[in-house]
């Protein structure tokens, strides 16, 4: 079913290109004025480009022509990846209001609906597989616009949004290969190799950003591939793997409505409470922030690929790590307990309690041994 070597080729296609086409693309963001300026909001202090997002487009476009894919639905998410790169790079140089964005996703989404890729059931326990109807074109709308801001709203750190995306496009191609969805692995493999090779330039500290151009086409394709694979699983509950890959972003997005709807501001706007800013104020590094972040995320990708192949019992048991790893993501970020973190000082002192402390230096002990004398 799946050649490896091919596969393989096309991750190294996919990364080399992504990689030198940055350097080229940066160039253009700056030439055009495609640039993030600093602001009270943003935790860079020097204008950086945007547009790397069309790096990794480039790169996953040449990785998948090599592997020559043939897929009914795939000129339809071609069409829906190229409006969303359009509206995102013309946010990236125009700064356009949030109702263009959500108009250039819905007709992104359009496609995707138009050419019969939707989610038309899920599967529970006990009652079985339960058939969404007319409610299967409104709720494929909602995942493929909510997973792509999702995806945009975490892109606040340098290389938070690559990495995140890319540890989930790996538990998705890990899943998509055991499953057989070969479309599915095909799109995830040149996305994790386009986004490795553009992370070079945007880890901490970054040389440029992919900005919106790059986070709503990652969103984007990631809320595609799990409709080609993950949602086509048969098994129980099998709707809430994606939920579970992406539950770090997915978690962020929900708090961001829920403070802004509470606080009555505009739930399209931006702010700086999202939970890598709070990480941050808590007191830990950028570059800390972020691999927490990553942490949290691999972990969630692992609990997602155990949850599909999982018994009912041993799925009930994975929902309450996830629980729990949510909760300890919480209290680091400082948005629940009222700031206090009582689970994640109780892993400190257990850390603290069982490492074994240092012993003093042999020149150490001399030269206390020689001031007692």
């Amino acid at each position: 079913m799946f050649n490896f070597v091919d596969l393989a080729i096309a991750f190294t296609i996919a990364l080399v290109s992504s990689f030198l086409l940055t350097y080229a693309v940066k160039k253009f963001a700056v030439k055009v004025g495609a640039v993030d300026f600093p602001n009270y909001r943003k935790i860079h202090k020097e204008v950086k480009p945007r547009l790397g997002g069309i790096a990794i487009f480039l790169g996953a476009v040449l990785g998948m022509l090599y592997l020559q894919p043939h897929h009914e639905h795939l000129p339809e998410i071609l069409a829906g990846a190229f409006v969303i790169i359009l509206t995102g790079a013309l946010d990236d140089r125009f700064s356009i209001k949030p109702i263009a964005k959500l108009t250039g996703q819905l007709i992104a989404a359009s496609f995707i609906v138009s050419s019969g890729l939707i989610i038309e059931r899920i599967t529970l326990p006990v009652i079985g597989m339960i058939d969404l109807g007319f409610f299967s074109v409104l709720i494929t709308v909602l995942w493929i616009v909510g997973i792509t801001n999702a995806i945009n709203l975490i892109d606040g750190l340098d290389g938070l949004a690559t990495g995140v995306t890319t540890i989930a496009l790996i538990s998705i191609f890990i899943m998509a290969v055991t499953d057989a969805q070969v479309m599915a692995a095909y799109l995830a493999i040149v996305l994790i190799g386009a986004n490795l090779g553009f992370l070079y330039h945007n880890f901490y500290p970054a040389k440029i950003y992919m900005g919106d151009t790059g986070s709503n086409f990652l969103g984007f394709m990631i809320a595609v591939i799990s409709m080609l694979g993950l949602f086509k699983n048969i098994a129980f509950l099998s709707f809430i793997v994606p939920i579970i890959v992406l539950a770090v972003p997915i978690f962020d997005t929900i708090v961001a409505i829920i403070r802004r709807a509470y606080n009555k501001e505009n739930i399209m706007g931006a702010d700086n409470k999202h939970i890598h800013y709070q990480l941050i104020n808590a007191g830990y590094s950028h570059r800390k922030t972020v691999i927490i972040i990553y942490m949290f995320s691999a972990a969630f990708g692992g609990l997602a690929i155990l949850f599909s192949e999982a018994s009912l019992k041993f799925a009930l048991l994975i929902s309450v790590f996830v629980f729990l790893f949510l909760h300890i993501f919480a209290e680091l970020g400082g948005i629940v307990m009222g700031g206090k973190r009582p689970v994640v000082d109780r892993l400190r002192r257990i850390r603290w309690k069982y490492k074994k402390p240092k012993p003093k230096s042999d020149k150490k002990n001399k030269k206390e041994s020689y001031q007692d004398n």
